[in-house]
């Protein structure tokens, strides 16, 4: 069961209080920048760990201004569309609101999860999407990130590190994902959405002994939630 710590009271609670009931997550963001980006990113984390636990999500942008853009932005980084918010009201079956904001920003009724600005304040032009996501995946969310040329270089090489493995074990046959990593993975993400303990894991894994088919189907199932492409290169020449 995926628990977030409510940035309103600092305890933890049920991302899906109700079984099988929808949750509605609500992203909010004054504009666009790269701290916007990370918003998004963060409730596109919390989609993708409710809907692979069976979850039903209904996606929700809350803006200002310059939605399109943001949107343009948050396309690029492999962040899937949000519905804009045009004061719906609740959900059918909807049985909670969990509400994305930035550090300082807007404080709506519900549960909060607050994210740290970026302190780079734009996306570097000609930077690759994938690195930039991971770029901001890598610190907690509670601390703030950067998108400069040492945070980018760091992801370039794990990136390129790890699809190139990724490849390269699927040549083997394929093996489950081992019980013991699978659960290491999620309640890594079902704990408050610790993406930088699941990366912890993956590092792990890519230093273990475990099969390499095995290694091959961890990497594809984490990357359900990471979004960061890592069988890319599949097929491609050794």
């Amino acid at each position: 069961m995926l628990r977030i710590t409510d940035a309103r009271t600092g305890r933890p609670v049920d991302a899906v209080p109700a079984r099988r009931g929808l949750t509605r997550v609500e992203a909010h963001v004054p504009g666009h920048d790269a701290s916007a980006l990370r918003i998004l990113l963060v409730a596109d984390l919390l989609v993708r760990a409710l809907e692979i636990g069976g979850t039903p999500v209904w996606a929700l942008l809350t803006g200002d201004r310059g939605q399109a853009e943001l949107q343009a932005g948050a396309a690029a980084l492999g962040i899937r569309p949000f519905e804009d918010r045009r004061d719906v009201g609740p959900g059918w079956g909807e049985s909670q609101a969990v509400h994305v904001v930035g550090e300082g920003g807007a404080a709506p009724d519900g549960v909060r999860i607050t994210v740290a600005p970026v302190e780079t304040p734009d996306v570097p032009p000609g930077a690759d999407p994938a690195e930039v996501r991971l770029a901001l995946l890598t610190p907690p969310r509670s601390a703030p990130a950067r998108l400069d040329e040492a945070a980018l270089s760091e992801a370039r090489g794990i990136l390129l590190r790890w699809r190139r493995a990724v490849a390269a074990w699927a040549r083997q046959p394929s093996r489950p994902v081992p019980d013991e990593v699978r659960g290491r993975l999620r309640t890594a993400w079902e704990d408050d959405l610790d993406v930088p303990e699941v990366l912890r894991v993956l590092r792990w894994v890519e230093e273990s002994e475990l099969p390499e088919g095995a290694r091959f189907e961890t990497y594809a199932y984490a990357d359900r939630l990471l979004g960061l492409e890592l069988t890319r290169d599949l097929g491609s020449p050794a």
